[in-house]
């Protein structure tokens, strides 16, 4: 017996329909985590200067705990699988995939997010070169590689275009705005506007 094309649509729509009722249950079971606290470990680390402590199931990631736990939701979760860069931030001043590490690992460390590079009401050199040379377009990559650049800006070795290019090839921009984003990690590192 063969489906018709309205047929496949129709049981689609049911399917996900389906899904999309079960949804708000599956959630709260979610966010109820284990039962009595189970198997929660408790990791104390500073996140932008703050010391902050958490109790969390050992399989959170650190971008899920500072989005879902700490609501600095600066850091985005864009391919989940460390393979867009922007979910960077920096533990212990180096650039890390914050998908990819553990918050449970983090005991003691310091955590850097794009909510802590800026000095108060004044803007990081990185930012701001990003502002100048229009380094984002629709803006959902720019705290992974703005991050990034910091740490890029941070390093004598790498002072060529190529070698930028080399250095940022971790994040990803779906927008395409790699022209600006050079220029800008350029007048970062003191380079031409």
């Amino acid at each position: 017996m063969t489906t018709s094309r309205r047929q496949f649509f129709g049981q689609a729509a049911a399917v996900s329909a389906g899904v999309a009722m079960a949804s708000p249950a599956v959630e709260a079971i979610a966010a109820a985590g284990p039962p009595g606290g189970a198997g929660l470990v408790e990791v104390a680390f500073k996140v932008n200067g703050e010391r902050r402590k958490l109790s969390i199931d050992p399989r959170v990631t650190l971008l899920d705990a500072l989005r879902e736990r700490l609501q600095l939701t600066g850091t985005k979760k864009g391919c989940d699988r460390g393979q867009c860069g922007a979910c960077t931030v920096h533990v212990d001043d180096r650039r890390v995939l914050s998908c990819l590490t553990l918050a449970a690992t983090l005991q003691g460390k310091e955590v850097t997010t794009i909510e802590g590079i800026a000095d108060g009401d004044e803007l990081h050199p990185v930012q701001r070169a990003f502002i100048d040379h229009d380094g984002f377009q629709c803006g959902f990559c720019t705290s992974g590689q703005i991050m990034s650049a910091v740490k890029i800006v941070e390093e004598p070795a790498v002072r060529t275009d190529d070698q930028i290019r080399e250095a940022m090839s971790g994040n990803i921009c779906r927008c395409g705005a790699y022209p600006n984003i050079l220029e800008a990690i350029k007048q970062a590192k003191g380079g031409e506007r």
